[in-house]
């Protein structure tokens, strides 16, 4: 059985089917045929009909919410994450990876992130605390939380959904998620 999607698309989304059909998500936009996290590679990602793209939100020491992944290449500057809203919103899925959120806590990247992305975003994060406040702010919100990094599926209380890397996912750890009424992705 399956949903109608969230998004304002026609089509039926995978994410809210009770199947297990799988997603295809851009993980920093179609970075094989563009940089990562730039905005050609979303608009790539856009083109091929990814279900989602993933990116890292994360402050800089000025306050600045940028969308990146390590230091960022000489050629390649960080966009802000208002232009990459503007470019995904309402054409793909979005799953927002807040990135050390509590790095700069004076620039409050919880809160000033959940104030710009849509109602059908998934907030992701390796931080149970930073869910928590995602939840608390925009309880409609659904949450992925990453697991196997000194969490676990009990901290993930609350998540919809729980991420596992290719290095740490078995088929015992996905049975016992899905078990448990998590999503799951890898």
């Amino acid at each position: 059985m399956t949903r109608s999607c969230p998004r304002s698309t026609s089509r039926s989304c995978s994410a809210c089917s009770t199947d297990v059909t799988p997603l295809v998500i851009a993980h920093r936009g179609a970075s094989w045929d563009e940089p990562e996290n730039t905005l050609p590679a979303f608009r790539r990602a856009i083109e091929l009909g990814a279900d989602y793209v993933e990116f890292d939100v994360h402050a800089t020491r000025d306050g600045s919410l940028v969308v990146g992944h390590g230091r960022p290449r000489a050629s390649h500057q960080y966009p802000a994450l208002e232009e990459v809203l503007d470019v995904v919103n309402g054409r793909i899925g979005m799953m927002v990876e807040l990135k050390h959120p509590y790095l700069y806590r004076r620039h409050d990247v919880v809160r000033r992130t959940l104030e710009l992305v849509d109602d059908d975003a998934v907030v992701l994060s390796f931080e149970p605390g930073a869910l928590r406040t995602v939840r608390q702010l925009r309880p409609n919100l659904r949450t992925l939380q990453h697991v196997g990094f000194g969490v676990s599926l009990r901290r993930a209380a609350g998540a919809w959904a729980v991420g596992f890397s290719n290095e740490r996912v078995t088929p015992r750890a996905l049975e016992r998620a899905q078990a448990a009424g998590f999503a799951t992705t890898v």
